[in-house]
């Protein structure tokens, strides 16, 4: 009989991502060194996993150029060797960008979100955009199907990035093509984006009900939506991303001193759950990476 790894939480890391910049935490990282640093940190916090969003190392800006994704994961690979490194599939400005780190790199797993959406900032209090008011997520059927044979050409995970009922129901439907996908799915739900699904444990139920059997799943959500629905999927049997991508703070209301200090946060909630931390090589089986 196989290992039983389903006590297991899995902890993931975003430890950039794309709009949040020093000037909001001076902690989030710019350099190839500083994406070591933090990545072996939360390493030694419990995570098993870190995704990436290469930056310019002069302006602090995402950037789709291989060789300064290179430089990244150079780093991360030096300063904490077993961690698994997600690569984001989101920036570009062409489809070409867009699939070149898959097709570089043969990432173990990667980001491939499921549907355009407005996508932008704003006061939830007010109802005010306060980013760009036109800003629109593209994510295409095209570009969705052309990042899942990429990925599956290069025996790259898609972590299947859901931020709302329709693009599940995307994913329910190209899987029907036969070959597109490897199963089990992965997916991650996304609470809190503006322009997709807020948190609540009816929406996370409704995305658990629709979702196919024996897929694995995790959570991450945009400031308090981080916390409210890690805790719900430690609970639940589902895994917890964490990371200054999403949430530049922690519970109660300072900044992160980096992305590690949510993971620790993660691990408490996992042993509070009655679960434990999964290491990389178990993330390697929880969530089924082929190479």
């Amino acid at each position: 009989m196989g290992e039983d790894l389903s006590n297991k939480l899995v902890i993931s890391a975003a430890l950039a991502g794309s709009p949040v910049m020093k000037s909001q935490n001076p902690a989030v990282p710019y350099t190839p060194e500083e994406f070591g640093e933090e990545a072996k940190k939360c390493l030694d916090a419990g995570a098993s996993t870190v995704h990436i969003h290469a930056r310019d190392p002069r302006t602090g800006f995402p950037t789709p150029e291989l060789e300064k994704i290179r430089a990244v994961i150079d780093a991360i690979k030096e300063k904490a060797p077993e961690i698994i490194i997600n690569i984001t599939s989101s920036v570009g400005l062409t489809l070409e960008q867009r699939v070149a780190p898959t097709k570089t790199f043969k990432p173990l797993i990667s980001s491939l979100n499921t549907n355009s959406m407005n996508f932008s900032f704003g006061n939830f209090k007010t109802g005010e955009i306060v980013g760009n008011a036109d800003g629109v997520f593209r994510n295409t059927f095209h570009m969705i199907q052309t990042l899942a044979k990429a990925m599956k050409e290069a025996k790259t995970k898609p972590e299947l990035e859901v931020y709302d009922f329709g693009g599940l129901y995307n994913i329910l439907f190209l899987d029907k093509q036969e070959g597109l996908f490897e199963h089990p799915l992965h997916f991650q739900f996304v609470f809190g984006t503006l322009g997709g699904v807020p948190f609540s444990f009816q929406n996370l139920a409704g995305f658990l009900n629709l979702m196919p059997s024996g897929c694995s799943w995790s959570v991450c959500g945009v400031a308090k939506d981080q916390f409210r629905a890690g805790l719900c999927a430690a609970a639940m049997g589902g895994h917890i991303r964490v990371g200054l991508e999403d949430n530049i703070r922690v519970p109660d209301g300072r900044l992160a001193k980096g992305s590690w200090e949510q993971v620790e946060w993660a691990a408490k909630v996992a042993k509070l759950a009655g679960r434990e931390v999964a290491t990389p090589d178990e993330t390697r089986k929880i969530f089924n990476l082929l190479q």
